[in-house]
């Protein structure tokens, strides 16, 4: 067919998409020398057909000069038809200057795969597809990915908002696209930044929220919209995707649940340097809250390009071929299997110890253990509190030894820091406890981690004289040391659940000595027990509180223990000094108590009671002396510290027993 050389004709390009039932579309472009309606494809259903006759009619029309000019050639024509199956048919006239925009637009899509007969349907994936199951620890992407190389493309893609449709969308999101990866990429951005997942479309069901058209109004969907919104877009720009349907460990997963009927949500597949890849557009996107059930915004890259050995882990195709990995997994397998939460890898982390979901307790102990690729913060929660469990740090990982309280099934979660400033729920676990040992009773106010550790080290705490998180002591005393980098200070602080230890003597159950560039806590027990002896640091230059670092846990089973409190020491107690007796807090009546000590920098040294006795310094570099207890309640150490003035300070502080 030709055209009459004329300065008002028009050519005509057509663009076909046809919906099949399930909502999938193939595109193709004929041009005005090459279209042919008897070579479209055979379609059922008389609206098609009287679609293809007004595309004829219009043609004809157009052909005719006179009338091309009536019809304002610079306006794109649309006939849309459709048949009794819900097939649609879609043809564009444009005028003569549009076809340069039109030729880039189609040539985009002449890129997609087709087979000998023209035909554009996206192949199956086959072996060469295929990923090694397990998880060979090497990526979470299923092709090699600098991240870096996004930033200039993602911060614009994220930028680009709808003017009027998704052609024109189109245009403007892929100006910085410059092959395929990378125009998959801004569609990815643009969808995660732009669309919200529409809870209440979700539970109605509602089939109009799916169209692209009121997606991009309401810039609102559910899964299924998400999924094909992504296809839309990535067969205008020329590649190659699928809509994969399945089942999910998404919002409302109950740890162990079957799955079965119908399909609860939808993904993609994209297919790209000739190979398929796998992402989910909706969870990364953002999240449901559970309480709330609202949505947030929170971009989550693990979602793109995801390795299908950890895509299965949450997302189980319709057909096993699109899980792509080798061997496929059955649905039992994926019903049982450890569900790792994808913050789970964001953060880090490599494996965890069981790998099922649920654990029974054995003699009311489970013992959870987890690596990680780097140093990390960890923190868990049973039901709901951080009680009933010791986690030690170790130094790519943690182990957890949780004992329940009581008999049941029992929720255990498990945080993990990485490097972000926030704790992120990476694991949950049932527990089943059919047995308590009433002997295993922790402190309340045992808190994570316990042990020193690699993040101990960090903070400037060093070779500690016990590496292991537990002290044992069968005289309710014990004595541990560390050493200390310069400018560093150190607060500890003992605590039971029984008395008599309070908020205002939890510190006088421990005596703090500095030799060199060591630290002394000296301990005693008020009774037996368990205990937390928590360990503080803050750096003395820098303004703010002592930040918690880590315990031990102390454990005392002798019954007739009963240490006093140590004195009670004041801020001119200097950091060097050391105190050698009388250790305990409370003095008897009436006695006459001996003193030693050692204070770096001071003049002279006092003990004031009823009366005052001095005390002197010995060749070993020790004040020395005593005093009598006699009619006095307390008694204090005091020292000069300038020969010059007369003022004294106040440095220990001891009761005096009863009459």
């Amino acid at each position: 067919m030709a055209l009459k050389k004329d300065s008002n004709a028009v050519s005509i390009d057509m663009l076909l998409i046809v919906h099949s039932e399930k909502g999938r579309a193939a595109q193709g472009t004929l041009s005005d020398r090459q279209a042919d309606p008897g070579a479209l494809p055979q379609l059922r259903g008389g609206g098609v057909a009287n679609g293809i006759r007004n595309w004829q009619k219009l043609e004809g029309n157009c052909l005719d000069g006179n009338l091309a000019e009536k019809q304002h050639p610079q306006q794109t024509q649309v006939i849309t038809s459709y048949d009794n199956q819900g097939t649609q048919l879609t043809v564009e006239v444009h005028p003569r200057d549009a076809m340069p925009q039109m030729l880039k637009k189609f040539s985009l899509a002449k890129r997609l795969q087709g087979d000998k007969n023209g035909n554009t349907r996206p192949r199956q994936p086959g072996g060469k597809d295929a990923h090694a199951y397990p998880w060979d620890r090497s990526s979470l992407k299923s092709m090699p990915l600098d991240l870096r190389q996004f930033e200039k493309l993602d911060a614009y893609a994220s930028q680009v908002t709808v003017k009027s449709g998704l052609d024109e969308l189109m245009d403007d999101l892929l100006q910085e696209a410059h092959s395929d990866l990378e125009r998959v990429r801004a569609i990815w951005i643009w969808i995660c930044h732009h669309i919200e997942y529409d809870i209440e479309a979700a539970q109605e069901k509602d089939r109009q929220a799916f169209k692209p058209s009121n997606i991009l109004r309401t810039q609102k969907t559910n899964c299924d919209g998400y999924a094909g919104l992504f296809e839309r877009m990535c067969r205008i720009a020329g590649v190659q995707c699928m809509t994969v349907p399945g089942y999910s460990k998404g919002f409302g997963y109950q740890t162990g649940q079957s799955f079965s009927g119908e399909f609860d949500h939808a993904w993609n597949a994209v297919y790209l340097e000739g190979r398929w890849h796998l992402l989910d557009s909706t969870w990364g996107s953002g999240l449901v809250d559970t309480s709330t059930s609202k949505f947030t915004f929170l971009y989550n890259e693990f979602y793109f390009l995801t390795h299908p050995a950890l895509f299965i882990e949450d997302h189980f195709p319709d057909n096993k071929n699109w899980q792509l990995l080798k061997p496929p997994q059955s649905l039992r397998q994926f019903e049982n299997n450890m569900y790792h939460k994808s913050e789970f890898y964001n953060k880090g982390m490599l494996s965890a110890h069981p790998e099922t979901p649920m654990i029974r307790t054995v003699n009311g102990k489970a013992t959870i253990t987890m690596e990680s690729c780097a140093p990390t913060l960890f923190m868990f929660m049973l039901n709901g509190k951080q009680e009933h469990g010791l986690l030690s740090l170790q130094k790519n990982g943690m182990k957890l030894d949780i004992y329940p309280p009581t008999m049941g099934t029992h929720k255990l979660q498990i945080f993990a820091k990485g490097n972000s400033d926030i704790y992120s729920s990476v694991l949950e676990y049932t527990l089943k406890c059919n047995y308590v040992d009433s002997g295993i009773r922790l402190p309340a106010e045992l808190h994570q981690p316990v042990g020193p550790s690699w993040f101990s080290e960090q903070m400037g705490i060093l070779k500690p004289s016990h590496p292991d998180p537990i002290i044992h002591t069968t005289d309710g005393r014990c004595s541990i040391s560390f050493g200390v980098e310069e400018g560093i200070s150190i607060l500890a602080s003992l605590h039971g659940d029984d008395g008599p230890i309070t908020e205002e003597t939890q510190r006088r159950y421990i005596f703090q000595l500095h030799r060199e560039k060591r630290v002394e806590l000296k301990v005693q027990l008020p009774h037996a027990g368990k205990f937390a002896l928590k360990i503080f640091v803050k750096k003395r230059q820098e303004p703010g509180n002592y930040v918690f670092v880590f315990n031990y846990l102390l454990c005392c089973s002798n019954t007739k223990v009963n240490w006093p409190m140590f004195p009670e020491s004041f801020g001119n107690w200097g950091q060097d000094n050391e105190l050698l007796e009388p250790l305990s807090g409370v003095l008897p009546a009436n006695r006459n108590v001996p003193f030693k000590l050692k204070l770096h920098g001071v003049a002279k040294a006092l003990v004031k009671g009823q009366d005052t006795w001095p005390l002197t310094l010995n060749g070993e570099g020790y004040w020395e002396g005593s005093c009598s207890t006699a009619g006095c309640q307390e008694v204090y150490v005091m020292v000069l510290e300038n020969a010059n003035h007369s003022f004294y300070s106040y440095i220990l502080k001891y009761k005096v027993n009863d009459q």
